[in-house]
């Protein structure tokens, strides 16, 4: 689940980008716990987009799902975590109006203790990361 910056928990009112960090496992291996997202509010939504959502039962808890396919009343959103649940298996098509917000970059931060030059050539190179509709992982899921 992500944790919106008070900044972004403005909304669709506020300014179009935001930032949420993400807490949790349903997502690897795309997103890992305490990964960031910078997020674009109100953006149209595709098959394979990473999206944040707010959840259908407790609309004050966040997260961060992949929009899998459009079905009639919303989106099925799925993790990319088979194993990890919290998904659209457990609580059906999520309205349009509790999408929040598409993810458009992912930054890593460096793990405490990555001191050695090799680490911190691997971690410069992919700390950040743009984040596309991956179609073969929408069509992976959809298979489930």
């Amino acid at each position: 689940m992500p944790e919106l910056s008070r900044e972004s928990e403005r909304g669709r009112t506020g300014p179009p980008f935001g930032l949420a960090e993400v807490t949790g496992p349903s997502m690897v291996p795309t997103l890992h716990h305490g990964d960031r997202l910078l997020l674009r509010y109100g953006a149209a939504v595709r098959s394979g987009d990473v999206v944040v959502l707010r959840h259908p039962f407790q609309q004050d808890l966040l997260v961060v799902k992949r929009a899998v396919e459009r079905r009639e009343g919303g989106w099925w959103v799925l993790g990319d975590n088979p194993y990890a649940g919290g998904d659209s298996t457990d609580y059906g098509v999520v309205p349009d109006e509790l999408v929040l917000g598409r993810a458009r970059l992912r930054y890593r931060p460096p793990r405490p203790g990555q001191r050695s030059p090799l680490a911190l050539a691997r971690w410069a190179f992919s700390a950040v990361r743009p984040l596309f509709a991956d179609r073969s992982a929408s069509r992976r899921l959809r298979a489930r």
